[in-house]
């Protein structure tokens, strides 16, 4: 349940021939790239965990944006195909790691990435469910892992919990904002939310 929902739908929209000709190994990373440019997210010689990395466009982008002098730790079920060498890969499901797994030799992330989906059913409301699972497990990671002052920005299927959520993301973090980039297509309810400043 941990990896990213396979995106079958529109393999020819613009997002799609803009990562092939960008170098990207999906159109999904452009929705990263507007939560960062409208945010900060991601700065030079950050430590990021990118969590459900597969295919690995989040990890290309993130790769760019902090530089030499910072650290990619990515973790899904699979293998990432588009994984920058310098990366660092785990393949395990993200509910069997422990906070101190994912850091290893880093003393904390400055960042936590997630664009986990569960394996959808079709039916709307428990494919909600499944996503506010993920959702609370990658902010529970991310709580454990971030440096005081550090952000996380999360994919959720917007559900009856989507408030309750973000009251939640809102105790440990200065500013929480919802966000749906243009490139997430009309008609999905996925979200994404943006959470500023951990309080520690």
């Amino acid at each position: 349940m941990a990896n990213k929902l396979s995106d079958k739908r529109g393999r020819k929209d613009r997002f799609h021939r803009q990562a092939r000709s960008e170098g990207y190994v999906a159109r999904a990373v452009y929705k990263l790239k507007t939560i960062d440019e409208k945010t900060g997210l991601l700065k030079q010689g950050n430590n990021v965990l990118d969590l459900g990395c597969c295919p690995g466009s989040w990890l290309q982008y993130a790769d760019k944006q902090v530089g030499p002098s910072g650290h990619i730790v990515g973790i899904d079920r699979d293998e990432p195909s588009g994984a920058p060498g310098r990366a660092r890969i785990i393949i395990g499901d993200v509910f069997e790691i422990s906070a101190e797994a994912l850091l290893a030799e880093l003393p904390h992330f400055d960042v936590v990435l997630s664009d986990m989906a569960p394996d959808t059913t079709g039916i709307r409301s428990l494919d909600q469910d499944r996503s506010e699972a993920l959702f609370e497990h990658a902010y529970f990671l991310a709580t454990e892992t971030l440096c005081m002052g550090g952000h996380f920005a999360a994919k959720l299927f917007q559900g009856r919990d989507f408030q309750n959520l973000q009251k939640m993301c809102r105790e440990r973090f200065e500013r929480v904002k919802p966000m749906k980039p243009e490139s997430s297509r009309k008609k999905s309810i996925e979200q994404y939310i943006v959470c500023l400043g951990f309080k520690g």
